[in-house]
């Protein structure tokens, strides 16, 4: 409350127009009180009142005879003038109609029941936060601009949330569970495919009463077409999850798995994609048709161990691994024999998605190529954002809507190689397949959700000024020259706290060609290197062979149908539970089933 000394305004008229009895004039005196004053928060007027008994003009000290303090009142509402600094600016207008568009879409959202008849999950492999923030930067830089301001297309979603990443036995996750929660919703442990945290891991006995249900499995009963696509092996674990059931995630092939649990039964996960169809039909008693797109990486898993079935752009001399001599792009072929088989780019260009029913992409022997790697490759790979939206362009063909799972892998692989570089074109790309993704769907009938499966030990450090360089050396505001750290060198913006370290390959593109050389450990002199080049491998603090995941939430973001679930922080698995809510899959398969 304002502290007043109050002189009646009577008092104070009557003073100011008389003297005193001795004939000295009476003096009035205003001092204007600052704005910000601790008594006056808005500014007011100080008054003193005297008789001026030596006559100076003045009114001394000793001559006030009352005093009183009138502040302003307090304001409500600022004058146009005074909000012309904040109102003309940009930064202030901008979040202003970010403000009036969440208002109007809350306001929708109350007499809205829209259903999703489509689902897209886009998956960046070991997306976390910062790898979001530095491939942002890098995108506005590569459009010239400073970069900071820039926003990947999934972040121009309007919901957005974060996931927590951790698995039932794990602080830290690996990919196999983390994708099982999304794709199922339910929790599970690290390194197993699609079951349950009951099940012992590597124990193939154990898989029974512990499968679990996936959104893709549900689609396909509720009669929606659907699709894998991913840049990494079709058969690892992310992909995986979606269609199979293992104990463990590396029995991508029977090669890869102990002779007890082929003895027992189990089934590799490549022969599980293969036979997707049956296999649910059995397991449910009901009818499908079959994934109707996929398309990755893997091929080695799908091929007998037989040179004689190696594909034209093979990197081994013997490209199968199956020790079975099961040849299982044959079979899907014999399965589906209205469907087409590809494994180069011509073959990918030549598919009519309007006259084709299904596909089946296998375009590497291994992994599929890092996007900055792609024109390397011998027969050609087509883009993650091509995949993309060729996968939608069959997969809308259905009236009933479909479900579509995509990962980009190879964000993943790049950082366990210390390779920012890659890691972030990477991302870059995925942002670009997510565009593709919203341009070609009705954003009122399909929900589109952004996710990572887990983080990495990447961060972005030190004081670099706005707009230098993300790949580069730190400088600081008002300098030109690299910071110079405690040991006198120059170090980069972007570093991971463990892994591989330093490596100074030039222009090699392929990150994986990090392994080659030793691990290095310490500090090293980045003076006179090019740190924005495809080949350089950032410096690491503890020394690995290979760079690890990180246990921190991942962001999570979402338009359409049910995307307004997506908010807050939450339990990964809770992913599926939106997907099921929006599309109503659970409901729509078990009312296939009744019938």
């Amino acid at each position: 409350m304002n502290k007043l000394n109050i002189l009646s305004l009577a008092v104070v008229a009557a003073l100011a127009g008389c003297s005193d009895d001795d004939g000295a004039p009476t003096l009035t005196v205003n001092t204007d009180i600052a704005v910000g004053d601790s008594q006056c928060i808005n500014g007011g007027v100080y008054t003193q009142v005297g008789a001026d008994d030596n006559g100076n003009g003045e009114l001394d000290g000793d001559e006030v005879a009352a005093q009183t303090t009138n502040c302003n009142p307090i304001k409500t509402t600022l004058d146009d003038d005074e909000l012309a600094n904040l109102t003309g600016n940009a930064w202030f207008s901008d979040a202003q109609d970010k403000v009036a568009q969440a208002q109007q879409r809350a306001e929708q959202l109350s007499s809205s029941n829209q259903k999703a008849k489509n689902v897209i999950l886009f998956v960046g492999d070991g997306m976390g936060i910062s790898t979001v923030t530095a491939a942002r930067i890098l995108a506005g830089q590569l459009q010239g601009k400073m970069g900071e301001e820039h926003q990947l297309s999934f972040e121009t979603m309007p919901y957005s949330g974060f996931a927590k990443t951790y698995n039932v036995d794990a602080q830290t996750p690996d990919s196999a569970g983390t994708m099982t929660a999304m794709a199922t919703g339910v929790k599970t442990d690290v390194g197993v495919i699609g079951v349950a945290e009951g099940i012992a891991r590597g124990d193939c006995e154990s898989v029974s009463g512990n499968e679990l249900v996936t959104a893709l499995e549900l689609a396909e009963i509720a009669g929606k077409s659907t699709g894998i696509v991913s840049t990494a092996r079709i058969t690892h674990a992310t992909p995986a999850a979606t269609y199979a059931k293992s104990a463990d995630r590396n029995w991508e092939d029977i090669s890869d798995m102990p002779a007890d649990a082929v003895a027992a039964g189990c089934e590799d996960i490549a022969s599980q994609l293969v036979n997707f169809e049956p296999n649910l039909e059995a397991r449910f008693d009901v009818d499908i048709d079959g994934i109707e797109v996929v398309m990755g990486g893997g091929r080695r898993h799908f091929l007998p161990k037989d040179a004689a079935f190696n594909s034209n752009d093979a990197q081994s001399s013997t490209e199968g691994d199956r020790t079975d001599g099961r040849d299982l792009t044959a079979q899907w072929q014999a399965a589906y024999p209205n469907g087409t088989y590809v494994m180069d780019q011509a073959g990918f260009d030549a598919i009519d998605p309007a006259s084709t029913e299904r596909i089946f992409a296998l375009f590497n022997e291994s992994h599929m190529q890092y996007e900055q790697d792609r024109s390397n490759d011998i027969a050609g790979e087509p883009s993650l954002a091509a995949m993309t939206e060729k996968a939608i362009d069959v997969l809308d063909n259905n009236d009933e809507g479909f479900f579509l799972t995509v990962e980009a892998g190879r964000i993943d692989h790049a950082h366990h190689a210390g390779n920012a570089y890659n890691a972030l074109h990477d991302t870059v790309e995925l942002a670009e397949a997510v565009q593709a993704a919203m341009e070609k769907t009705n954003k009122d009938e399909t929900l589109i959700i952004v996710t990572a499966d887990h983080s990495h030990v990447f961060t972005i450090a030190g004081y670099p000024k706005r707009g230098n360089p993300i790949l580069g050396k730190v400088v600081a505001v008002g300098s030109d020259e690299p910071t110079l750290a405690a040991d006198g060198m120059p170090y980069t913006t972007l570093g991971y706290t463990n892994g591989n370290g330093f490596k100074n390959l030039g222009a090699q593109t392929n990150a994986d060609a990090g392994y080659n050389g030793e691990i290095v450990t310490g500090r090293v002199d980045l003076s006179t290197i090019d740190t924005t080049t495809a080949g350089f491998h950032q410096e690491a603090l503890v020394p690995l062979s290979s760079e690890t995941h990180a246990g921190e939430d991942v962001g999570v973001y979402a338009q359409g149908p049910g995307a307004h679930l997506v908010t807050g922080t939450n339990e990964q698995n809770y992913i599926f539970h939106v997907i099921n809510h929006a599309a109503d899959l659970v409901s729509k398969a078990e009312a296939k089933l009744g019938n």
